[in-house]
């Protein structure tokens, strides 16, 4: 008997779904690019539980002809690309024609579609693989997708999706960067019979920005627009010493499509290097306009990575475009030598020296019983030597050379103590002098909203205060009134990607690593000693919350064998 099969068409189209459709995020993400795609000036998404039970999206564009209707269906059906060369100018969102047919797979799906020629529309149901109903329908020009029941023929994807109020944040996240794209169309979102938001139309992308994020935000940023060749870069970020203690405000676009891109990264972290305090990150909303041929947008199953054709040269037109308008905004010239410029984009240097980190990880492995046999109150503390880089504390025992890393091993030690003050209770706050205002965008309301009760247990009190204002009027007494806002944003975003049994501990951890002392900061060896007590006290001291490694050790036998020094 053969061990080799043909799959049947209904099983490999679902696990080809599978890869484009992960959950209710990616059917809209499809749906809402095929409608840019076709030219709307209005797009309105509707929403029951997060995407599960329902997903419509309609718009006004181009919408289809009934033959177009019938076999936009089929696995790889495309208007938008008909040879190989064509692969090498792909200027649209979509392209691969596995949308809809991925979409229709793992669900129920209601189709209606018109090109305003034609004196009826087009409706088509689908269920899974079975054309139901094919017939004429009212309707004017443009397209309405509405998908039921995701995966209601996979129950074992079904399962592993989130929350409705998390996936509903992922789908808002997404919509929220598109509309950025497009400030020419108008966006909007009900959720049941909650309105989400209604972005109308607007001019400019500074317009739309101030819709989504407020007045707060837009004031603080620096317009960047800088071209090298035919690249050329536009849009807005920090204007110094303005910043974020986080990387959520860093939104890239590559011929209007969003995208995530360590390159990009890097040569912002580079362009401000210098003009931010340390553990700050730019707000960035940055548009690369290219040669469609200098970029392959085809690397990554649901098209959110691109891949330069010369990582080095976007990388320096990012970051002297930066530079430049930055260096204007605050009078000083930043100088770069030659050989800076050419060296390869720190992205790279950062992705290999993560992966050979990882691999000494794997070596700890070998003497990590040095912490874990023996009890948190037996341990020996081992005799601190002094601090290297302001980051590192040496310390010394009989076993070898051990290197503290003080910003986790604090994190540590601060995370088990609000540990014990969480199960009292009893979390110190204080009120703030006057309310703190501030706005909230639409993916940040939904996540106060449904982690409201955990953030006032541990000591922020926050209260609506009409549209996207709020106002902070508690707040932990660990943290200074100056900084209470800024890590309570940083906590909604922190919070919304974890899964609600996690959110508690993410919660700690991150108040934890908040409060903890900072790489780069000066240690007495009084401050060091205590530090490293408290640490071998604790119930993990190779580990902090987060799961990042808190200690090296270089064993004595190993320093022995490099000195050439025979070992007793």
């Amino acid at each position: 008997m053969k061990k080799i099969i043909l799959l049947p068409p209904e099983v490999s189209h679902k696990i080809a779904a599978g890869e484009v459709i992960e959950r209710p995020f990616s059917a809209v993400k499809e749906l809402v690019e095929n409608s840019l795609d076709a030219g709307a000036s209005e797009i309105k998404i509707q929403l029951i539980a997060g995407g599960k039970k329902l997903i419509k999206v309609m718009d006004d564009g181009h919408g289809m002809r009934r033959e177009d209707a019938r076999i936009c269906f089929e696995r790889h059906s495309t208007s938008k690309v008909a040879t190989i060369e064509d692969l090498n100018q792909i200027f649209t969102l979509g392209f691969r024609g596995e949308a809809l047919p991925s979409i229709s797979a793992v669900s129920r799906v209601i189709l209606k579609t018109s090109d305003g020629k034609e004196k009826k529309g087009t409706l088509i149901k689908k269920e899974a693989e079975e054309i139901i109903q094919v017939s004429d329908t009212a309707y004017p020009r443009g397209t309405s997708v509405e998908v039921r029941d995701l995966f209601f023929n996979l129950p074992a994807r079904a399962k592993f999706l989130r929350s409705d109020r998390s996936e509903l944040s992922l789908i808002v996240k997404y919509l929220t960067f598109a509309s950025l794209a497009y400030p020419e169309v108008r966006f909007s979102l009900f959720h049941a019979e909650r309105q989400v938001f209604d972005y109308p139309s607007v001019s400019s992308l500074k317009e739309r920005i101030f819709q989504v994020f407020g007045k707060s935000l837009i004031e603080n940023l620096l317009e960047v627009e800088y071209g090298e060749e035919n690249n050329k870069i536009f849009g807005y970020v920090s204007s110094p010493p303005s910043g974020r203690r986080d990387r959520t405000h860093q939104l890239f676009y590559v011929n209007k499509r969003p995208v995530r891109d360590r390159t990009l990264q890097a040569a912002i972290n580079q362009a401000y290097r210098g003009f931010l305090e340390k553990d700050r990150f730019a707000e960035t909303f940055l548009f690369i306009s290219c040669p469609y041929s200098e970029v392959d947008v085809n690397v990554h199953p649901a098209k959110a990575e691109v891949r330069f054709k010369d990582s080095r040269s976007f990388f320096l037109l990012v970051a002297r475009g930066i530079e430049k308008a930055v260096s204007k905004k605050i009078g000083i010239k930043k100088i770069y030598s030659t050989q800076e410029e050419e060296k390869s984009p720190p992205g790279i240097k950062e992705e290999t020296t993560s992966r050979n980190f990882r691999i000494s990880e794997k070596k700890q492995m070998e003497w990590k019983g040095f912490f874990s046999p023996v009890k948190a109150e037996e341990r020996k503390c081992p005799r601190v030597l002094g601090q290297y880089m302001d980051t590192y504390i040496v310390t010394s025992s009989e076993e070898g050379i051990i290197i503290i890393d003080q910003h986790n091993a604090h994190e540590r030690v601060l995370f088990e103590k609000y540990k014990e003050t969480d199960k009292k209770k009893k979390w110190p706050h204080k009120l703030a002098l006057l309310p703190i205002l501030f706005e909230l965008s639409p993916s940040q309301i939904i996540s106060f909203e449904s982690n409201q009760a955990l953030l006032e247990e541990a000591g922020f009190r926050v209260e609506a205060m009409g549209g996207k204002s709020f106002a902070l009027k508690e707040y932990p007494e660990i943290f200074k009134e100056e900084e209470a806002k800024e890590i309570f944003l940083s906590l909604l975003e922190e919070m919304e990607k974890e899964k609600i049994e996690n959110k508690k501990k993410k919660l700690l951890a991150t108040l934890a690593c908040k409060t903890a002392v900072k790489a780069g900061q000066t240690l007495s060896i009084e401050k060091m000693n205590y530090l490293v007590g408290e640490l071998f006290k604790t119930s993990n001291s190779s580990i902090c919350p987060h799961g990042r490694p808190i200690v090296v050790k270089i064993d004595r036998r190993e320093i022995e064998r490099g000195l050439k020094r025979s070992s007793n």
